[in-house]
């Protein structure tokens, strides 16, 4: 078992939670730790989902078959954030998390939120729209780290190669050679993932601290059990639906589910998650489009979040908001929900940009969520990477492009 990456990252998340909770200026100090970790994966999740888009659409032979991939994936995520949105307002009408709350509007801190507040309004559906472009070639692999930005350099560029043929082998050759030193990269990389998640999770304790909990603890509560039921009544559902167990398939990728756990970033193992999802049986240009895409318009965790927090913040100032008014959130949070990933604190941004464009609840109430937002991202990222996964094994079975075989082999391979 010692021999494992997951029972590593598991003594060090536990050890990072120790030492948070009994020195916290310890804790605060080992941020570095994770913070490094994931910069490190991040400086290659760029090259990375370049060089598989590209070989994937290079390989594919066919642009229509990309195009209809693409156009699969997001009618599939359209309905699955649907659903996750509706069922947080569901839960958060249901149980009323903020009832009895009886925050005092006057008495927040609106400076609190200021900083997330004034990102927010940067999140236009425009800019959003305009941000797809890079400022050149390069910039994509080098600047902002946009995913959107490198699928759309990544997706042009194999065309290219497509439409060259022979004339590109070399660089298609240069490019697939590449692509094996940059995975060999990742597999060194994580074995620096305890250390990582260990760091990060002592940072969050001692920073934020367990008592801090204590206020909201209703909220945290019913929002993990939500993520809980949506990963096994809704994905689990999906999952039968396609062929495999959900069960098995967590437990095929259960290094990656504790690094999030520790890290709160679904993107510390965009890597190593679309690897094993090839090694699974997807084919390459399935996992090439869908997970990169999906981690800017399939992010189920945020959505449930988004219209749960929302409700909560109104419910805890008295605010009595109509259907009405709840499916402008609803509406609203649809939009703004993408494109949400690789920024930091992107989840409360988000939030922020929904109640900026609807004015009923004001957003300086996010002050009353600002403390224990840390705490709910875990099962935010959690659920959005377990949504994207999914994903890609029902957009690859729809396509043809799973070998059902292989994935069966792999599930159920005895460790």
């Amino acid at each position: 078992m010692t021999k494992h990456l997951y029972f590593w990252v598991v003594m060090a998340v536990v050890a990072g939670g120790l030492t948070g909770y009994i020195d916290p200026a310890l804790g605060i100090s080992l941020k570095p730790l994770g913070d490094g970790f994931i910069s490190l994966i991040k400086m290659l999740i760029a090259p990375i989902v370049f060089c598989t888009v590209t070989l994937g659409i290079a390989g594919a032979g066919d642009m229509k078959r990309v195009g209809r991939v693409g156009f699969k994936a997001i009618v599939y995520f359209e309905i699955v954030s649907t659903l996750a949105l509706v069922i947080g307002l569901v839960v958060a009408n249901t149980f009323k998390p903020g009832a009895g709350f009886n925050a005092d509007p006057a008495s927040l801190d609106a400076s609190a939120v200021a900083d997330y507040a004034a990102k927010a309004h940067d999140q236009s559906m425009v800019a959003f729209i305009l941000k797809l472009i890079p400022k050149s070639f390069p910039d994509a692999l080098t600047g902002s780290g946009d995913l959107l930005q490198v699928l759309l350099i990544s997706i042009l560029f194999g065309y290219g190669l497509l439409r060259a043929g022979d004339n590109a082998r070399t660089v298609h050759r240069f490019i697939e050679e590449t692509s094996h030193i940059l995975f060999s990269l990742v597999a060194l990389v994580m074995k620096l993932a305890p250390l990582g998640a260990g760091g990060a999770m002592a940072f969050t304790i001692g920073k934020y601290g367990v008592e801090s909990l204590a206020p909201l603890m209703k909220l945290m509560g019913f929002f993990y059990l939500t993520c809980f039921v949506f990963i096994f009544g809704i994905l689990g559902s999906i999952a039968k639906i396609t062929g495999f167990s959900l069960w098995r398939f967590l437990a095929y990728i259960k290094d990656e589910l504790l690094i999030v756990l520790g890290t709160s970033s679904s993107e510390s193992v965009l890597a190593p998650l679309m690897r094993k999802l090839e090694q699974a049986g997807c084919r390459r240009d399935i996992v090439g489009l869908v997970i990169p895409s999906g981690y800017s318009f399939n992010l189920d965790g945020t959505n449930i979040y988004l219209t749960m927090a929302a409700l909560f913040v109104a419910q805890a100032l008295g605010i009595d908001l109509t259907w009405g008014q709840q499916f402008s959130i609803f509406a609203v949070a649809l939009l703004t929900s993408k494109g949400a990933s690789g920024v930091t604190g992107a989840g409360f941004i988000t939030l922020a940009a929904t109640l900026a464009i609807v004015p009923d609840i004001p957003v300086a109430g996010l002050a009353l969520i600002l403390g224990i937002d840390r705490f709910m991202s875990e099962a935010r990222a959690l659920t959005n990477m377990i949504g994207n996964s999914v994903a890609t094994i029902v957009i690859s079975k729809w396509e043809g492009g799973l070998d059902d075989a292989k994935l069966d082999e792999t599930l159920y391979a005895k460790k």
